[in-house]
């Protein structure tokens, strides 16, 4: 493991930049700045690594305003409808930065703290991060800790760790855009979701309430093509994918199978497992040129997120898996992406 500095903020603080990799040759960069994931390099059929996280080259944009690179969001990952919840009798406001919705945690959510960070063994950094009562208008100070683990048998783990003195709610992912080739979108690259159901939305992207069947379009039971069927999303908000779907076999605390993703051009491929009871596959809809590593420009579909989470809005759909976390309780909560390649 390599420990390093990476940058200072504006305000005077260090971010760190962790180096790990395992004994096959895989490399995994996080900086404490959004506890974020900023390289993941991967070898194709060939032997030959490249880095499948879309980036920067330089400090300066990471921490700047993107597209949540990287990070890790939070307090409550994905979107709560008019910034509003209610709990115990209580309504909480908070702020509305997507629209008229909250987003990934508000104006300052996790991915714009810099998170304290300590090795947890040779291949394992862990993140935490004291969020304050009344952060972003949530109730109770939580105690996060996010732990990366690089294995041998070439897996990338995510353990969420929460603690809480007031009742609150949460709901944590790591949202990386992955591109697995050389291409300069995801288009071609296949995906499964062992989910047969997802959360319908409205106009802005918010639950309505109802599960419904992953047919068509939305139908990815079977691997196949991203680009095959987006078309008929056309009229979706961002003009693509940006949905929950609802993982089949669920069961709390039991990691399950959520996602794969292959990519043909490099041979690629990319296997998610959690704990978590949903996954949002986003695919980039609303990326417009944004000037990346080595030259690229990040545009439309130029990569894909796959965010295992609890179910947006949750904290106003009492029917969805309870997003609300007490004092006593201990929030865990677990995500793999475990890489290989030469299909």
């Amino acid at each position: 493991m390599q420990r390093e500095f990476f940058a200072k903020t504006n305000d005077g603080q260090t971010v760190e930049r962790f180096t790990l990799t395992n004994r096959n040759g895989l490399l995994a960069r996080i900086i404490t700045w959004g506890a974020t994931l900023t390289e993941l390099h991967t070898p194709d059929r060939n032997g030959t690594l490249a880095n499948v996280a879309l980036g920067f080259d330089t400090p300066e944009p990471w921490l700047g305003v993107h597209p949540y690179f990287g990070v890790i969001a939070g307090r409550y990952a994905n979107r709560i409808a008019r910034g509003k919840f209610s709990l115990d009798g209580k309504t909480y406001e908070l702020p509305t930065n997507n629209g008229a919705n909250h987003l990934h945690g508000g104006n300052a959510g996790f991915d714009k703290r810099n998170w304290h960070a300590e090795e947890a063994g040779e291949n394992a950094v862990r993140f935490t991060l004291t969020s304050p009562d009344g952060d972003e208008g949530y109730p109770g100070r939580l105690e996060v800790a996010v732990t990366y683990t690089l294995t041998d048998d070439n897996e990338l783990r995510l353990d969420y760790e929460a603690t809480t003195d007031r009742p609150t709610v949460l709901n944590f992912t790591n949202h990386t855009y992955w591109n697995l080739g050389p291409a300069p979108d995801i288009l071609a690259h296949e995906l499964a979701l062992n989910a047969s159901r997802f959360t319908a939305v409205d106009a802005e992207s918010i639950p309505i309430g109802e599960l419904s069947a992953a047919k068509g379009a939305m139908d990815f039971t079977k691997a196949k093509a991203i680009g095959r069927d987006i078309a008929a999303l056309k009229d979706a908000p961002g003009g693509g994918y940006d949905h929950n779907w609802v993982l089949d076999g669920f069961s709390t605390g039991k990691l399950t199978l959520a996602a794969e993703l292959r990519d043909p051009a490099s041979g690629r491929a990319m296997t998610v497992f959690t704990t978590e009871p949903g996954i949002q596959f986003y695919s980039g809809n609303y990326l417009d040129g944004i000037p990346g590593r080595a030259g690229r420009i990040y545009g439309k579909h130029g990569g894909l997120c796959l965010e295992t989470q609890h179910f947006p809005d949750s904290p106003n759909h009492p029917a969805f898996p309870t997003t609300t976390l007490r004092p006593g309780e201990k929030f865990r909560s677990t995500t793999v992406y475990r890489f290989s390649a030469g299909w």
